[in-house]
């Protein structure tokens, strides 16, 4: 009974405007930071290395970028109202649902292959080919 009250209140907080995503894809990542009495949105792009851990109304996703030669990851509640918005760039082909061999990788190896997708494909065919 208590287990029901509580997933009563938690439903009126859960997001419904996520994008559809997994790990592998490339988001960006529009943060709400508050400094003093002002508010900004701050943008964090990088790699999904692990999406959906923990409890459906708490659940978390871990974005991994380089920045400067240091690798930075970031952990954010999927339903955090501090999100303004997430945006997917690109979709990686993978076959894992954990990408944490990425930590030990640098350089053109800790490269995703980008899966086509219907935007790709446009993209390529926009292209001029050589006659």
């Amino acid at each position: 009974m208590l287990r029901k009250a509580i997933a009563d209140i938690e439903a009126k907080y859960l997001r419904t405007d996520l994008p559809e995503m997994r790990a592998g894809d490339s988001v960006r990542v529009h943060t709400k930071i508050k400094e003093g009495d002002k508010e900004r949105i701050q943008v964090f792009e990088g790699v999904v290395i692990a999406y959906r851990k923990g409890a459906p109304g708490s659940s978390m996703f871990t974005v991994r970028k380089v920045s400067y030669g240091v690798g930075v990851e970031r952990m954010f509640p999927v339903h955090s109202p501090r999100i303004d918005k997430i945006e997917v760039v690109g979709h990686g082909g993978v076959r894992r649902s954990r990408l944490y061999f990425l930590r030990n990788l640098q350089g053109k190896a800790a490269r995703l292959h980008q899966e086509e997708g219907p935007g790709a494909a446009d993209a390529a065919h926009a292209a001029p080919t050589p006659a």
